[in-house]
């Protein structure tokens, strides 16, 4: 796979996992001299489970024609943290003003004793090295994998890659640091009752390969971040979230996503695909920073009994065109956002190019949903019309919370505009409704025979995710 290509979108996304090193300059008096370093991040694959210590060794270089004077060493995290070090053979957490001479190299070897305490303490630890050197400061990361688990760990800048296929076991959980690639051609398989944690910023990444999550109803499959303390347990923005790239056809079903950034990020289409991009199943996506799916530059998505609400931006975003397929889902707001549950748009503008983007959307079906929330607006919709350009709406069966009303045939028949849902308690996640509510009967038949929680649907059947 194209690795450049992947290190350049994960930037664009903000996906900043390794502390870069700057140009190395050979002047020892000038501030601007420095030191290099083995590695940027030591990683100790340790775990709770076993009470012991390992020692790993980092190999700090002075590539200077002169000696260069290092201000101080210091372990960050000082007598507290679970990591010790040894430099130049003195155990210390601070050593002050060393002189480490032209084109030499010392090394400081790092220990970390973790003990026995269990599944209260986080997936991940973590502490780094400060080196001040001519009043600028440089950082080594120290993480230790801090329980029994599976982990995965991606270093674009040591060229280390965990590349995913076949099925993972969910005997334990697994936890992302920095990305788990899927890469062009594999498959990935999550089966029911895996539980996966992401670090922060992690991703799973799946590069023109296919993903399938296997959840059931009761045991469905969980993403959420690493950090397991009650504080964090609906703190949005923890990690990434799960990006599709030009992949094969992919399905998620009875999955659970949450308290990332964005839940699921698709971009364009595999060339070979004849289907959708993604088949989305009866999964739950809330209190995500950004997104709970994003559909950019003709991707396509087919969803089915999802619940998407309570997200910092959008429920769901459609940004240069695409395909979008959803029947029984509810798409809401509910949060704390001032943008509207769902965004629709078939083009994009880069403003430092000055061009616009304009693409088709070939299917738009919004039917038997409800896209309600806190705003007078849940629904945008801005599009470019023009030669060449298919618009093909069809929002029937749904319910929609909108000032502004598209009454048009063009955009389906039977609409419902402005309706109370009647949801019982929304600021709880609770979206069931009463038998009063106007949700019930109200939808039309389908092949979507059962809803969320496996109830049979009634002829006709109410609107939304869920069956009374």
């Amino acid at each position: 796979m194209p690795m450049r290509f992947l290190y350049m979108v994960l930037v664009v996304l903000g996906f900043s996992l390794w502390g870069s090193l700057s140009s190395c300059n050979k002047q020892v008096i000038l501030s601007k001299a420095h030191l290099e370093f083995s590695t940027d991040t030591l990683v100790f694959d340790t775990v709770f489970t076993t009470v012991g210590s390992t020692t790993k060794a980092l190999k700090i270089y002075n590539n200077d024609q002169k000696s260069l004077k290092i201000d101080a060493i210091e372990l960050i995290g000082g007598a507290q943290s679970v990591f010790r070090l040894n430099i130049d053979g003195v155990p210390t957490d601070l050593q002050e003003d060393l002189i480490l001479e032209a084109q030499d190299s010392l090394f400081i070897f790092v220990e970390v004793t973790l003990n026995s305490n269990g599944a209260n303490q986080p997936l991940i630890i973590e502490d780094s090295i400060r080196f001040r050197t001519n009043g600028k400061d440089q950082f080594v990361r120290l993480a230790a994998w801090g329980q029994d688990a599976y982990f995965h760990y991606t270093n674009f800048q040591a060229n280390i890659f965990d590349l995913n296929e076949g099925v993972w076991p969910n005997d334990k959980p697994h936890v992302i640091y920095g990305a788990a690639i899927v890469d062009s051609s594999k498959t990935l398989t999550i089966p029911a009752g895996t539980k996966v944690h992401l670090h922060k910023n992690a991703i799973l990444y799946v590069y023109k390969g296919a993903l399938q999550i296997e959840g059931e109803l009761g045991n469905e499959v969980v993403f959420q971040g690493d950090r397991l303390e009650q504080d964090y347990q609906d703190v949005s923005g923890q990690y990434y979230g799960i990006y599709f790239h030009e992949a094969l056809p992919s399905s998620i079903n009875y999955a659970i996503l949450k308290n990332g950034t964005s839940g699921v990020h698709l971009y364009s289409e595999a060339p070979s695909n004849t289907g959708y991009t993604l088949a989305l199943t009866n999964t739950q996506i809330y209190n995500e920073a950004r997104y709970g799916v994003f559909i950019y530059a003709g991707a396509r998505v087919k969803a089915e009994n999802c619940l998407i609400s309570q997200n910092g931006t959008h429920a769901l975003l459609v940004l240069q065109g695409g395909s979008f397929n959803f029947n029984h889902c509810d798409l809401l707001g509910y949060g704390a956002s001032t943008n509207p549950a769902v965004g629709i748009s078939n083009y994009f503008t880069n403003y430092q190019l000055e061009e616009t983007y304009v693409s088709s959307i070939e299917e738009g079906v919004l039917k038997n949903c409800v896209i309600d929330g806190n705003l007078k607006t849940e629904l945008a919709i801005d599009t470019i019309q023009m030669t060449g350009v298919v618009l093909n709406f069809d929002f029937s069966y749904s319910l929609f919370k909108s000032e502004q009303t598209y009454t048009d045939s063009f955009y389906g028949n039977n609409i419902f505009w402005n309706k109370a849902s009647g949801f019982n308690n929304p600021s709880e996640r609770d979206f069931t409704f009463s038998l009063n509510s106007f949700l019930s009967n109200n939808g039309i038949s389908s092949s979507v025979f059962n809803d969320i929680l496996g109830q049979a649907r009634n002829n006709p059947p109410d609107i939304g995710a869920y069956e009374f």
